[in-house]
């Protein structure tokens, strides 16, 4: 026997119980060595005109007794020196020297299955492998044989025809393994059409089916129909991807139909995209719009990502960095000679092809979106009803990095339109002096719409972006401009939209009113900061009074942070009272302030308070002292 060397045998090791997080793997892994044997034989074919291409095959067969599964090609095959080059020192490849010297063939052939470490992976599912291989234009086959412990073997064997056969002995099963059930038909299947479909070479296999049969003429009608087991020589793979085809050679029922039975999802796409790059970077790409989102997409289990293929090989089913998180609801198969796999080929290095491939879908994405929205505004808004909280969560996740190509994607409900506007038709419809985009978030438009805030600036001409989406005033902030206005909460502070003359008279109104405000705001609770006259309420029909935010911090954002569970960290939140100093109820203010009726003083400021409460969709604090307070006015 034949020693592995010491850096060799602790690589095996860690090869078999660490690098491969799937035992499945190793299938994988022994059809891209056949492949790759194959492509070789396919670059003699060039001046070895006697080869015949069209026979190229691997076949997979099993043996449920024997508990063994095997791998063979007809490709080019190994000498005794190459068993031992290949396979007697582990991480060892030959791919490297072969591309170099099939350099005139090289726009034809690529290697990705290779004799070395992705070998290896199958002494994680097999106590013993013996491979028997005959190379191409030798009478002469050799066998390698080893336990994958301490070394192997090489002899002289018979082998009838060219090419590689690798027989897996499957290891005992455990109480956590078994191992029996990669010795079954289903299984096979299974991992070959996962991994393997696309191999540009047929992977054959014996399949049995249950056949009906035929019908005895003689049968009665309580006849049963009779099954019999036949069993058939079978294409597994596919072979050519549809991905690598042209769009104009690929009709819609296919991409339909591929995109359901790949992504487990019965409805039709809402897009398909077809991306062929070549130059620098080449890949292919088929990526799908889904035309509902998954059931866990908003949830912490979704996990995004495309699947992988290197060659035509996947390398992994859904892969995260070929995806920003905005467009995680995407997906599709990308393919591509241009990576750098780590030594298992089950994690991707984040390098620059990765980052690159991930910049050109993001732009191809948003390009199709953009194209959506102008065209076809109604499937956009039907789309973005579902999906639109992905770029709001792009948006202020990244605080505000993602803006240039996020927010021209964006809908908000407008109350001038009554139906939702994006914000460039928001401010191409503003009016020329205005500096601000105006919004206000509430429960329902409905609500909101008649927020006395609301209400107040409209009636100034100006529109406003009605919310019920709790997460929209932290995407504004985020977002900080748009089209050089700024975003401003219509129930926060000074809007800026307010005539010199009502600024004036409210200003006046503070200072004769001084007292009043000081004796309304000593019956109110702690949270009201400070009671003034409203620069925004100067009508009589107006609301009797509305409330503001006093800091950073606007009542939506407040409400926000005490919807949740652990908000003891949370920003305090403060009022502004503000009172329609032209409305009747604040006259009846007056009289009972200069009357001195402290508990008429107080009935009104808790009437006055909640009711701007409630029209914030605010509940307020103390029903019952709200009702009684109306009941003792009114009485």
């Amino acid at each position: 026997m034949r020693k592995f060397k010491t850096e060799s045998k602790k690589l095996l090791d860690l090869m078999a119980n660490s690098i491969y997080t799937n035992r499945e793997i190793f299938l994988r892994e022994l059809i891209s060595n056949a492949s790759d044997a194959l492509d070789k034989l396919y670059i003699q074919s060039l001046t070895d005109k006697g080869i015949e291409r069209s026979a190229f095959e691997i076949e997979v067969a099993y043996d449920e007794k024997a508990r063994t599964v095997t791998v063979t090609d007809n490709g080019i095959g190994m000498d005794d020196d190459s068993l031992e080059k290949n396979l007697g020192t582990i991480a060892h490849s030959g791919s490297q020297e072969f591309e170099a010297e099939a350099e005139a063939g090289k726009d034809e052939i690529d290697i990705i299955g290779q004799f070395g470490v992705g070998f290896y992976s199958s002494f994680m599912v097999a106590d013993k492998v013996t491979v028997t291989s005959r190379p191409y234009g030798s009478e002469q086959a050799w066998r390698w044989e080893s336990d994958g412990v301490e070394g192997y073997t090489i002899k002289e064997a018979e082998r009838n025809e060219r090419g590689t056969e690798v027989v897996l002995h499957l290891r005992e099963n455990t109480d956590d393994e078994d191992y029996d059930t990669f010795c079954t038909q289903y299984t096979l299947e299974k991992l070959i059409k996962r991994y393997s479909n696309y191999v540009r070479y047929p992977i054959m296999m014996e399949v049995s089916k249950q056949v009906e049969k035929p019908r005895p003429e003689d049968a009665g009608d309580d006849y049963k129909p009779e099954y019999e087991t036949h069993t058939e020589r079978q294409q597994i793979n596919s072979m050519i991807p549809i991905w690598t085809r042209k769009q104009s050679e690929v009709s819609d029922e296919e991409y339909n139909e591929f995109y359901k039975s790949n992504f487990h999802d019965f409805r039709d796409p809402l897009r398909t995209i077809s991306l062929h790059a070549e130059g620098t970077l080449e890949y292919d790409a088929l990526l799908y719009i889904p035309t509902e989102p998954p059931m866990d997409m908003y949830s912490r289990d979704f996990e995004k990502g495309l699947a992988l293929y290197s060659s035509n090989v996947m390398i992994m089913e859904e892969c995260p960095d070929l995806l920003p998180d905005h467009f995680g609801f995407v997906r599709g198969v990308v393919d591509t000679k241009d990576l750098n796999l780590n030594i298992s080929r089950e994690t991707l290095q984040k390098d620059r092809q990765v980052q690159a491939i991930e910049r050109h879908l993001e732009k191809r994405i948003t390009s199709e979106l953009e194209k959506m929205l102008a065209d076809e505004r109604d499937t956009y808004d039907e789309f973005f009803q579902k999906f639109g909280q992905s770029f709001k969560y792009g948006i202020y996740s990244s605080y505000g990095a993602l803006t240039d190509s996020l927010a021209d994607l964006l809908l908000f409900y407008s109350a001038a339109e009554e139906h939702d506007v994006t914000l460039k038709e928001y401010c191409e419809a503003a009016a020329a002096d205005q500096k601000s985009i105006f919004f206000a978030t509430g429960e329902t438009i409905e609500m909101v719409a008649k927020t006395p805030s609301v209400q107040a600036v409209r009636e100034k001409g100006y529109d406003v972006l009605l919310s019920t989406d709790g997460t929209d005033e932290l995407c504004f902030m985020s977002m900080n401009k748009y089209d050089d206005k700024d975003f401003r909460n219509v129930a926060q502070g000074d809007l800026g939209i307010e005539s010199e003359s009502d600024k004036e008279a409210a200003k006046k109104a503070n200072e004769e009113n001084a007292d009043l405000f000081s004796t309304v705001g000593d019956k109110l609770p702690d949270e009201v900061k400070e009671v003034i006259a409203s620069p925004r309420l100067t009508g009589s029909d107006d609301a009797a009074s509305c409330v503001t935010a006093a800091g950073q911090v606007s009542i939506a954002m407040a409400k926000y942070f005490a919807s949740m569970p652990n908000n003891e960290g949370a920003p305090k939140f403060e009022y502004v009272l503000e009172l329609n100093t032209h409305h009747k109820l604040f006259a009846d203010l007056q009289d009972a302030v200069k009357a001195k009726d402290d508990e008429k003083v107080s009935q009104y400021a808790t009437i006055l308070l909640d009711q701007a409460l409630i029209a914030e969709g605010i509940g307020v604090e103390d029903p019952t002292a709200f009702n009684e307070a109306i009941n003792a006015l009114i009485a």
